[in-house]
């Protein structure tokens, strides 16, 4: 009797630990809590679709549509790098990502209206449209820039009337500066606060070589944006494929030249009907 009870005791205590040292109960449904994605990087992923999902959406021509959730993940930073040995051209260079994994475009939402002359336009409107990034050349040079959309008014060409693998938008895209106005340079410079000119040097603050970093400037830069679709969910609206876009880097209130950086990745969007 005294055997039994000890192995009824060790087995209670055997189960018990089994279910405390448990992963935990699992959701029906697959989502993750908020324990389990903090500091994996899953949210900085972009949603997938299947393979084999290769249908298409036709849209109305009298129709209003809406394209929501749009997430752009990059897989890579190029750099436009100018070579410093003479006689070789100017090419992008793959670069190594310093940011954390914080530096993807998501939720972002905006119009799909038909073209007189055939084709759609895409006009984003709101959402994450931005994220600050660092990347760092082969030779250590570091190379700030906001990967951003914002404004994006992307068109597919003339004659598209759906949504399948083969269709292609192109566009155009603001690139706000790096930094807000309210930042301070090592030296206390800023566009609308601190001072104007080098406090440490004030014999030289006017000079030729100082008049670019003293004088501070809100740059707007350009961008050019191509996304390529080729997976279609017909039944639930959701589109995905690759994207490639060149736009500047920061240019530091103007006291340096912005260089041209090159991103490709995949994205992920979902259409609707306004309609609906």
């Amino acid at each position: 009797m005294r055997y039994r009870t000890f192995v009824a005791v060790a087995l209670a205590l055997c189960l018990g630990l089994l279910t405390a040292c448990g992963g935990g109960p699992q959701v029906d449904n697959g989502a993750l809590s908020y324990e389990q994605i903090k500091g994996s990087g899953l949210a900085n992923l972009c949603p997938q679709i299947d393979e084999t999902r290769r249908d298409a959406i036709a849209l109305a021509p009298n129709q209003s549509y809406t394209l929501k959730d749009l997430c752009m993940e990059p897989r890579a930073f190029l750099v436009k790098h100018t070579p410093l040995v003479r006689r070789q051209n100017t090419k992008f260079v793959p670069s190594k990502m310093l940011t954390r994994a914080s530096f993807t475009i998501d939720q972002v939402s905006g119009s799909l209206k038909a073209n007189p002359d055939g084709g759609f336009t895409f006009i984003e409107q709101s959402g994450f449209d931005f994220q600050p990034v660092t990347v760092q050349l082969p030779d250590g040079e570091r190379v700030p820039l906001l990967f951003t959309i914002k404004g994006l008014i992307a068109q597919t060409p003339a004659g598209t009337s759906s949504i399948n693998p083969a269709t292609q938008f192109e566009g155009a895209f603001q690139v706000p500066s790096y930094r807000t106005a309210g930042f301070l340079d090592p030296k206390g410079r800023g566009l609308t606060v601190g001072y104007d000119a080098a406090v440490g040097l004030p014999s030289q603050a006017d000079s030729e070589s100082f008049q670019r970093p003293n004088t501070k400037v809100f740059e707007m830069g350009q961008g050019t944006l191509k996304l390529q679709v080729n997976r279609v969910d017909q039944s639930t609206g959701e589109i995905s494929g690759l994207f490639e876009s060149i736009q500047t880097s920061d240019s530091d209130f103007g006291a340096k030249d912005p260089v041209d950086v090159k991103i490709q990745g995949i994205f992920y969007a979902r259409l609707e009907s306004e309609m609906a």
